[in-house]
């Protein structure tokens, strides 16, 4: 997923509550999108922050376009912006299914 410019709005009012990383945990996999916005700081006020993180979720839904379409394999898109090194970074994750070699042993009927 491609970084967009962060809203100088959310950026400004970040800077003011001491927020240094704003991260964007994108989920889907079965139809349906999910966000978890994330705020970090070294004085971060959280019990200052529920409104931020409301309108960075309401935001990010506005410039990406997520919708958690998929066969349900679960997958995801984090992106950090890094407002104290002036940097965004992106990643993406996914669930595989991963099989082990099948066991066999000797079929047993119960005669009761």
């Amino acid at each position: 997923m491609q970084a967009q410019p962060l809203s100088k709005d959310i950026y400004n009012k970040a800077k003011e509550l001491g927020v240094d990383l704003i991260t964007l945990h994108f989920s889907g996999g079965s139809d349906e999108g999910y966000l978890d916005v994330e705020l970090d700081g070294e004085n971060v006020d959280y019990d200052k922050t529920h409104s931020l993180q409301r309108e960075i979720d309401d935001w990010a839904w506005e410039v990406y376009s997520y919708s958690g379409a998929g066969e349900g394999t679960d997958y995801g898109d984090d992106i950090t912006y890094d407002l104290k090194e002036g940097k965004v970074s992106t990643s993406e994750w996914y669930h595989v299914i991963q099989k082990e070699d099948a066991m066999s042993s000797k079929l047993e009927i119960d005669h009761e």
